[in-house]
């Protein structure tokens, strides 16, 4: 049996003082789940699974003693904890394919990374965006990221389809899944808040909460809006 290599992800943070602040993303092929880098033997208090526990999380304490997410967001917070998120900077991301550069802020740049590690922490709740993790878009737009949500799942959609014809195709399922998403932004948020002297970690989370809301709130009148780029192109 072949051994199928990790999907991965390589971001620099480039700052004009010459500074470089690296952070690499692998995923295993066949789970989609984030292959840990930073093995830590005693954890943090806020890495607790019931340390401002997300509301409504499907965890129990018995079987995990970690949040899943918090565990693996660890090393990244403690890496930019002590960066201002307006601070601009060259982020670059790597990917086998292709390579993305953007002169942006902190805080773009860690909102891509955090994307990524909440989807393919194994929190159950996330468990949806593994596909969206696997053909991960580093700064993508609101417009993008509901293109590739809605396509996303309606390819999931079909899958099911073949083999439940009776299924629905509309976006209810969707929108509630996003709607658990903005309860596990807000956990880690109070969980990120209890941590580091500057603002960096806490406002890209922050920034997935803004779109998490709009696409669980606006889902309908989001893809409304993308409704032009398809007039009349894929008629019988």
């Amino acid at each position: 049996m072949i051994k199928r290599t990790p999907f991965q992800f390589h971001y620099q943070f480039q700052f004009s003082n010459g500074q470089v602040k690296e952070y690499r993303i692998a995923l295993d092929p066949d789970t989609l789940s984030l292959i840990p880098t930073l093995s830590v033997e005693t954890p943090p208090e806020w890495v607790g699974l019931t340390y401002k526990q997300c509301r409504d999380c499907p965890l129990a304490s018995n079987t995990h003693a970690h949040c899943p997410i918090a565990q693996n967001i660890m090393e990244l917070v403690e890496t930019f904890k002590a960066v201002f998120s307006y601070h601009d900077c060259t982020v670059v991301c790597e990917t086998a394919e292709r390579t993305y550069s953007k002169k942006t802020s902190v805080m773009e740049g860690l909102s891509a990374i955090f994307g990524v590690i909440m989807a393919t922490s194994d929190c159950p709740v996330m468990e949806f965006l593994k596909p969206m993790a696997r053909f991960h878009l580093p700064f993508a737009t609101i417009e993008e990221t509901t293109m590739r949500t809605a396509s996303m799942y309606l390819l999931a959609q079909y899958f099911k389809y073949r083999d439940q014809p009776e299924i629905k195709f509309d976006f209810k399922t969707l929108e509630k899944h996003y709607a658990k998403v903005q309860q596990v932004n807000e956990g880690l948020l109070a969980r990120i808040n209890s941590v580091g002297s500057e603002d960096a970690d806490k406002n890209a989370i922050v920034t997935l909460h803004s779109l998490s809301q709009f696409l669980s709130m606006e889902i309908d009148y989001s893809l409304s809006g993308l409704e032009y780029i398809f007039a009349g192109r894929y008629a019988d």
